[in-house]
């Protein structure tokens, strides 16, 4: 039954139709009413006859009742990140991992939510409380509930059993991973942390930032990549750890947790030294497996080579010159093999910066002794009286500032100010320009084959700036190490998730980040509007742009609520 609207002549009348078959079955409509002329039917009077309707088939709300909408909430970037988690299985397995009979809520779905904050909206514990309950529908979340002791709650419980949550997601990532051999990348970055109040064993400690240069108060974070850039292990130190002390309990941790019958470890420069490498070698013959290396020279150790550079120089430079580019060669060092890579663009541009340095050393310096001269010759300067101890400090100073202190030496001790320059130290700098020297156990790959490894590195400080730029880790504000502990472990799953949305958008030949990516799927949003008594649910439809979004990362298309 229906209405309809038909004309006669100039007038138009408003008819309550039947439709129905007749005894042979073919669709035919009659008329049941006639309510009268359409433009003769006033607002009352159809007001009116819906009343009526809705109380004949016993509805009690009017259906002109105005609809109430509720705030539209993001949902689009929320329900692809919820995608990949169920698909990674970390849903199940974090959820039998923090199982407890003595808990009221779902702990999984807490720690799910706390990950997804960081790549949608990074915000404090209680900040996720408020996004949760304004601004986004997460599936499997009844944010209604929720209260920012139960977030806490949900942090402790991932460090009462540590070792069966790191291992539940270890299983996840285990079919990922090459099981015979894996080449891992290892390194290590500080997190500012705030907070002056000591506690046992605490993490915060003061050591030298890698963002600012400065001493800080901080914890460390190692974390452990695969060659193709999925983030597998991390862990947690205090903030004065020293890097060299950081690899044979990383090495340790992930032989436990992975099936691994040989590794292959690539770290940065702060990682070498004859300790570690006596270590790996330890622990390979301890588990009776294939442990090897491809470790960097700390620039601080290049003085170290300065008598193997002078005999390869010769060999790098014509190499360089017949293929116009980046020479590889090799070599023995303290027994083991030493790979020597010589990029000639860079060399030069190490070379002018640092002849450009001296210069300026010079020049402050000519500046500082005509001072003095001038002042012996009777004519002072405005300012303070200088003192040849004075222009002593102030261009040893700008020699530290440099870091030319083993070039440039000013005679602290001497009677009047001087400095000389060190030509020979000079001429050994400029054969280690644009030189990277490392030490490998790995004897089946060519030296540019290492020297390729080696550089994959950097995609490992990519995963850092993502840390402390999109995932937002520092300012960790927490006071309690397993707290501190908890939140790490949060953002490396939030770093897990990021890399698999990376790898998934390259592989179909995106041009989207995973930040981009997400932002564009977050206009996708969930609606609510509550109407003649009932509620209902709609999703925005997506765009053809957000749809070819889904398709590349391998994510259903959400779709409207039964």
């Amino acid at each position: 039954m229906y209405v309809r609207v038909v004309r006669s002549g100039p007038r138009r009348y408003v008819r309550l139709v039947e439709g129905y078959r007749d005894d042979n079955g073919r669709v035919k409509q009659r008329t049941v009413a006639n309510l009268g002329r359409a433009d003769q039917l006033s607002d009352d009077e159809v007001d009116g006859l819906i009343e009526g309707l809705q109380r004949a088939v016993g509805r009690s709300e009017p259906r002109r009742a105005e609809p109430e909408f509720q705030r539209a909430r993001a949902f689009g970037d929320l329900w692809t990140l919820h995608q990949l988690w169920q698909e990674l299985g970390l849903d199940d397995a974090l959820r039998k991992a923090l199982r407890s009979s003595r808990r009221e809520f779902d702990a999984e779905a807490l720690i799910r939510a706390m990950v997804f904050n960081r790549l949608a909206a990074p915000r404090s514990k209680r900040g996720v409380l408020d996004w949760l309950q304004e601004d986004v529908s997460l599936p499997g979340v009844d944010s209604e509930q929720l209260h920012h002791e139960q977030l806490l709650r949900a942090m402790d419980a991932l460090m009462n059993h540590p070792e069966r949550v790191e291992q539940a997601i270890a299983g996840q990532l285990k079919p990922l991973l090459d099981q015979e051999l894996s080449v891992v990348f290892w390194d290590i970055t500080t997190v500012r942390i705030h907070g002056v109040e000591e506690v046992a064993d605490d993490l915060r400690q003061r050591g030298k930032s890698k963002d600012t240069g400065g001493v800080a108060r901080q914890f460390a974070l190692g974390v452990v990549q695969t060659s193709d850039g999925l983030p597998i292990a991390h862990e947690v130190f205090e903030g004065n750890v020293a890097e060299t002390r950081t690899l044979a309990p990383m090495l340790q941790r992930l032989l436990s947790r992975y099936p691994i019958r040989r590794v292959a470890v690539v770290a940065d420069r702060g990682l070498l030294s004859l300790d570690n490498v006596d270590t790996l070698e330890a622990l390979s013959a301890q588990h009776d497996l294939a442990i090897d290396y491809i470790l960097a020279v700390p620039g601080r150790r290049y003085a170290e080579f300065t008598g193997l550079m002078s005999e390869l120089q010769p060999q790098l430079e014509k190499q360089a010159a017949e293929h116009e580019g980046e020479a590889v060669t090799e070599t023995t060092w303290q027994g083991r093999r030493l790979i020597v890579a010589h990029n000639p663009q860079r060399a030069a541009e190490q070379q002018a910066s640092r002849r450009h340095k001296i210069h300026r050393l010079e020049q402050i310096g000519e500046a500082l002794a005509q001072r003095l001269d001038n002042q012996d010759a009777g004519k002072p300067g405005r300012g303070r009286r200088s003192t040849d101890r004075s222009a002593h400090r102030r261009f040893h100073q700008h020699v530290l500032r440099s870091s030319l202190s083993s070039i440039v030496k000013a005679d602290l001790g001497a009677e009047q100010f001087r400095y000389d320059i060190d030509e020979e130290a000079w001429a050994a700098a400029e054969r280690l320009d644009g030189k990277l020297l490392l030490v490998t156990s790995l004897h089946e790959y060519s030296p540019s084959e290492i020297a390729d490894r080696y550089r994959a590195l950097a995609d490992i400080e990519r995963g850092f700036r993502v840390l402390k730029s999109d995932i937002q880790i520092a300012p960790v504000y927490h006071r309690l190490p397993e707290r501190v502990r908890a939140h790490a472990l949060i953002c490396f799953l939030a770093l897990v998730l990021h890399r698999i949305l990376r790898r998934r958008l390259k592989a179909a030949g995106s041009g989207y980040s995973p930040e981009n990516a997400l932002r564009a799927l977050r206009r996708i949003q969930r609606h609510k509007v509550h109407l003649a008594g009932q509620d209902y649910e709609r999703v925005t439809k997506p765009t053809p742009e957000q749809l070819q979004l889904f398709d590349e990362l391998g994510v259903e298309v959400p779709q409207h609520p039964a």
